[in-house]
């Protein structure tokens, strides 16, 4: 049995809690409480874990007495434990009210062919589940999931480093650092190739990230420790001031959270030079003043379409981003990507310059909107969409791509735009009229000469019937 059939039926488990009436979300959050004792079991990391609440006490019970049983070790984990066991279960409380369910999910799980999943990777496991619950529309949880095929190719890109810094400031369940970690992983045998003082540095202190909602920040927690990563992942609001001590950072790969402050209000942050109640512009700005000046420390960000043209604050933070960085590439993402039908987006990539000024010259653009088909459940994004970006971003001479989506503009020419970046769409072929569409004085002296072309004709019907007249 593969990961791929596990996760399929860890999640048919969720129709045993329907009469219990648990969301799929509340069931991912119960399933991780269950799956972490049972991996902690197959991994032997029961270490920390007190023997009373290890996974071979825990299916000796049964009934009433399981279910008194699973809750208090609920609650003592939460409470008197140490380390990420602590922060896996702090808060940690159950949904599960019938006793026989409870003895049915856990029966079940510890039947699972676990001898392949460990073959297969248990980290893939868990980020399979997350995966699946992100693409059911019923859990709500695609906000907290940026697609796996989007994330590898901004990772790719941007080419994390043995000892950088990296940090995702909004990092939901913890994708886009666990993707760096396996791109490098790939690249280092496991990081078996680092010297160990660097293996140790990639462990514990390469990785961190933060996240608001305190079930996401549990499942971050655990997709982090099925993936041998200990960084620190902070469970607190980057927009406020908790925020002012994640920096330094080498790269920042994220996709922030989109809308604005429950009414309207601003960011409680009290060192962003332009706070406003539009939480990606806050976002926007703590990512790139959070990079090292080190002219090498970059970032990809996923953004919508409004931070390209928001005016006001939006404006200056948008000339602030290309004082301080060089903000070389927009790629123009598609419709139907993420959870929210209809939503536009983009990826931002920028690189921290060492001075505060003009870092930015010139911005290439990527379309990859216009005249493509409609993504979603049925028609997913794949790899090979973006291969023509990734030509075009890391070509040595961006000037010799051959590429109607790929185009340039200046810094001086979006100055002149009052810095709107909403630029780059091509010709969209589902408009109709471009032809009609000229400039009003051609087209108005156009209406002129037509209307005394007919005037002319009107008047020669005119001369000819008087003569008719005459004849007569």
């Amino acid at each position: 049995m593969n990961n791929q059939e596990i996760v399929a039926k860890l999640w048919n488990l969720c129709n045993v809690l329907r009469d219990d009436g648990i969301t799929y979300h509340q069931y991912v959050t119960e399933l991780t409480y269950i799956l972490f004792l049972k991996m902690a079991k197959e991994t032997i990391k029961s270490k920390g874990i007190p023997a009373k609440y290890r996974w071979d006490e825990l299916v000796k019970k049964q009934g009433v007495e399981l279910k008194r049983y699973y809750y208090k070790l609920l609650n003592d984990l939460g409470q008197n434990c140490t380390g990420r066991i602590r922060e896996i279960f702090a808060g940690a409380k159950s949904n599960i009210d019938e006793p026989k369910n409870l003895e049915k999910i856990i029966t079940s799980i510890d039947s699972l062919d676990w001898y392949s999943a460990k073959e297969e990777g248990l980290g893939n496991l868990y980020e399979g589940l997350l995966e699946k619950n992100a693409n059911e529309k019923k859990s709500g949880a695609g906000q907290y999931f940026t697609p796996r095929v989007l994330i590898d190719v901004m990772v790719n890109l941007i080419a994390p480093k043995p000892g950088e810094r990296c940090n995702d400031p909004a990092c939901g369940t913890f994708g886009f650092i666990i993707a760096v970690d396996q791109y490098l992983k790939e690249r280092y045998d496991q990081y078996f190739d680092l010297p160990l003082d660097q293996q140790n540095f990639q462990r514990k202190k390469a990785f961190s990230g933060c996240e608001l909602v305190h079930d996401t920040h549990r499942l971050a927690l655990m997709n982090a420790m099925m993936h041998g990563i200990e960084g620190e992942i902070m469970l607190a609001d980057t927009l406020s001031n908790n925020g002012k001590r994640m920096n330094d950072f080498d790269v920042i790969l994220t996709n922030p959270p989109f809308g604005t402050k429950k009414g309207g209000e601003r960011a409680t942050r009290d060192d962003l030079t332009f706070p406003s109640s539009n939480k990606q512009l806050n976002f926007l700005q703590h990512i790139y003043r959070s990079l090292k000046k080190n002219g090498k420390a970059r970032a990809a960000v996923v953004l919508p379409d409004n931070v390209l043209f928001a005016d006001g604050d939006g404006a200056k933070i948008r000339a602030d981003l290309m004082d301080k960085c060089n903000l070389h590439t927009i790629l123009r993402l598609p419709t139907g990507i993420f959870y929210a039908q209809g939503v536009k987006t983009n990826v931002l990539f920028f690189t921290r310059g060492k001075t505060e000024k003009n870092n930015t010259k010139e911005v290439w653009f990527y379309d990859l909107r216009t005249n493509m088909q409609s993504f979603g459940k049925t028609a997913p994004l794949k790899k090979d969409h973006f291969s023509a970006f990734e030509e075009a971003y890391n070509a040595k001479d961006r000037t010799k791509i051959k590429d109607e989506r790929w185009n340039c503009f200046s810094r001086e020419q979006i100055t002149v735009k009052n810095d709107s970046l909403d630029l780059g769409l091509i010709r969209d072929d589902s408009v109709l009229d471009y032809n009609d569409l000229k400039d009003p004085v051609e087209s108005g002296e156009e209406i002129i000469a037509q209307l005394e072309e007919a005037v002319g004709l009107i008047m020669d019907v005119v001369k000819e019937l008087k003569s008719l007249k005459g004849k007569r």
